[in-house]
């Protein structure tokens, strides 16, 4: 049986900056991915933004992480020449009874260290000629990413530093022992069994399947997962923005917004139209109505026609329809009582913007181990 110093389950962004943080550690690290190829799932299905860090309560993972998260990666993707853009990002307001919530969200900017300019209706038109608003936020700070190339570069850096990304390999069993945590992992023609001391699960969609699979885990520690489904329309032609444009937020995620790629290509989304039990990224029928009327909103010379099916995304949530958006969970040994054991639970958006913070987060709780 092979022993490994350390294994990272799950090759999305957040595992590979997880990993190359352990790999430049100097620690003999494992990437093991379920999937083909790395980042095909929730880190191939989002936005792309690198949020500031303005919605987050104060002193929650999420908005600690997405702040530090958001400093460290543009100095990564500038030092790794990875494409980025601050475009900025106006959060808006479009009618008298949405002020108080943009008041709010003012408040939380400030309470997490996030600079924000105040604007007025004028101000937002002279800024966006297309949409119409009667006040909003402007945070200069947020911009967009490449997030292949970015997972590129931490695959490169973890790769340099002696890790090792083995892909098709799910991981099916494993057990707690006295000498660190076996893991059987491959197909059932192809599986192999291998011993390691420290073990990051960043399994994102699978995360809580995968813990409940390891015998000898307390079960209790183990949250409820939930997938919440949303659906991207792109749209035709050129796009007549110049920013990224936020409504209000909703219960469930910070609505239907405008997001521009490295290309220029528009985009609207993602909403929340489905709390699937398992995942599945087929794009539902009949959603054009409900995402013209949001964008009309503040948009309205949206034209008929004008929105295309794009693609669908999923977030692994903690918590159900209705509930407060949980925080980020890294879930570690001072918490389980599995020496060299984190667990990463619930890491759905800003976890593509906090992905290297987390990673110094997880380094820091395997930091006692010998």
């Amino acid at each position: 049986m092979e022993t490994v110093e350390a294994v990272v389950i799950g090759a999305g962004v957040v595992g590979l900056a997880v990993a190359r943080q352990l790999a430049l550690a100097g620690h003999e690290t494992l990437i093991l991915e379920a999937e083909a190829s790395f980042g095909t799932q929730t880190s191939a299905r989002n936005s792309e933004v690198l949020h500031a860090g303005l919605y987050y309560p104060t002193g929650s993972r999420k908005a600690r992480c997405c702040v530090r998260g958001q400093a460290l990666l543009y100095r990564y993707c500038a030092a790794r020449h990875v494409a980025q853009r601050r475009l900025g990002k106006l959060l808006i307001a479009t009618e008298t009874a949405e002020l108080a919530t943009l008041a709010r969200y003012a408040q939380q900017a400030a309470a997490n260290g996030v600079a924000l300019q105040p604007l007025t209706a004028a101000e937002l038109r002279q800024r966006e000629p297309a949409v119409v608003a009667i006040a909003g936020l402007y945070s200069a700070s947020t911009g967009i990413v490449d997030s292949h190339g970015l997972m590129l570069a931490l695959l490169g850096d973890a790769e340099r530093a002696g890790a090792t990304l083995v892909t098709r390999s799910p991981v099916t069993a494993g057990r707690i022992t006295v000498d660190g945590i076996l893991l059987r992992a491959g197909s059932e023609d192809g599986s192999f069994t291998l011993r390691a001391r420290r073990v990051v699960n960043a399994a994102g969609l699978r995360a809580q399947t995968l813990a409940q699979r390891l015998s000898g885990f307390p079960k209790a520690c183990i949250p409820p997962i939930f997938y919440a489904k949303g659906h991207y329309f792109s749209l035709n032609g050129r796009a007549p923005f110049q920013h990224l444009v936020y409504p209000m937020p909703d219960s469930a995620g910070l609505g239907i917004h405008v997001t521009l790629d490295l290309g220029g290509q528009c985009k609207f989304g993602p909403d929340v139209s489905g709390w699937p039990t398992t995942p599945n990224y087929a794009f539902e029928a009949g959603l054009e109505a409900k995402f013209y009327r949001a964008i009309r909103r503040y948009y309205p010379d949206l034209a008929d026609g004008a929105l295309q099916p794009a693609y669908t995304g999923i977030r692994p949530k903690v918590t159900g329809p209705g509930a407060a958006a949980g925080d980020f969970i890294i879930q570690g040994p001072s918490r389980h009582g599995v020496p060299g054991l984190v667990h990463l639970f619930g890491i759905e958006s800003p976890g593509l913007t906090a992905c290297l913070a987390l990673a110094e987060q997880v380094s820091a709780e395997l930091a006692f181990m010998p």
